[in-house]
């Protein structure tokens, strides 16, 4: 639902559309950690999205907690990343279909492509 913006949809639409699943994407941590502590909708999923400003141990800690940390990764996906399993985000969709615990694996991009920032990772 949110693909530049990160607006709370689990306070908008959702509630009024019991029987369908939402899945999303955040780089909130405060809104990340409600959806790992069971405090948001059933029916929505949450993927927390690395940037640059994201720690490669809080990465850790949020895959160890059951979330999945998606990653952009330049020119191909690793099988892991900082010890953890990557699977190929740009394969499907459908995150609320991925195992718990697991990087998010996706290649740059478009803009990303010239990226500079830190944001897409050079896998090893």
């Amino acid at each position: 639902m949110n693909l530049t913006s990160d607006l709370p949809w689990e306070n908008l639409v959702v509630k009024y559309f019991p029987f369908a699943q939402f899945y999303d994407y955040t780089k909130h941590l405060k809104r990340f950690v409600r959806f790992l502590e069971g405090k948001l909708p059933a029916n929505y999923h949450l993927t927390y999205s690395r940037s640059e400003e994201t720690t490669d141990a809080m990465v850790i800690a949020l895959c160890k907690s059951g979330g999945n940390v998606a990653v952009v990764f330049r020119d191909h996906l690793p099988k892991t990343w900082l010890g953890i399993e990557v699977i190929d985000g740009d394969d499907s969709d459908l995150r609320f279909q991925d195992r718990k615990g697991v990087i998010v694996g996706l290649l740059e991009k478009g803009l990303a492509k010239k990226d500079e920032t830190g944001f897409v990772v050079e896998p090893c």
